[in-house]
């Protein structure tokens, strides 16, 4: 008989397949400000790290044949959703994305439906949808 204690003890890491490892790597190392931990140019893959959790990012293989997600249709990631410290960061962090050629927004900054955080949604060059999120001020 198992307590009501998980059974797990946190993400150790995200695995996304993306159409084009380096421009998925490039956004996330020179766009976010995160590092390249390791790279696999056999696969190819690229795990990337905040230097408080792993995203590996996985080649798709068959550019040509391989299908563009659809968080309505597809089964599996919706988005990655990464915190931002405040509310000045997310701004900024809006205008560098915005600007990152290949970047997609799809959600300018605002409130979360509830009103306790703000966020913005980005879909990465790579395909990935990205929500940024960060606690809203006080009205």
């Amino acid at each position: 008989m198992l307590d009501d204690a998980p059974l797990t003890i946190g993400i150790d890491r995200v695995g996304l397949a993306v159409r084009d490892v380096a421009l998925s790597r490039d956004f996330f190392c020179e766009c976010l400000g995160w590092r390249t931990v390791e790279e696999n140019q056999g696969y190819p893959a690229a795990f990337v790290s905040d230097g408080g959790g792993i995203v590996t990012l996985w080649q798709v293989e068959g550019l040509a044949n391989c299908v563009p997600f659809n968080h309505r249709n597809n089964v599996g990631l919706r988005h990655l959703a990464l915190k931002v410290a405040n509310l000045g960061a997310l701004e900024a962090l809006h205008t560098r994305a915005a600007a990152w050629p290949g970047t997609v927004i799809e959600l300018a900054p605002r409130r979360s439906s509830k009103g306790t955080k703000m966020r913005f949604m980005v879909r990465e060059p790579g395909g990935t949808r990205i929500e940024f999120t960060c606690m809203a001020p006080a009205q």
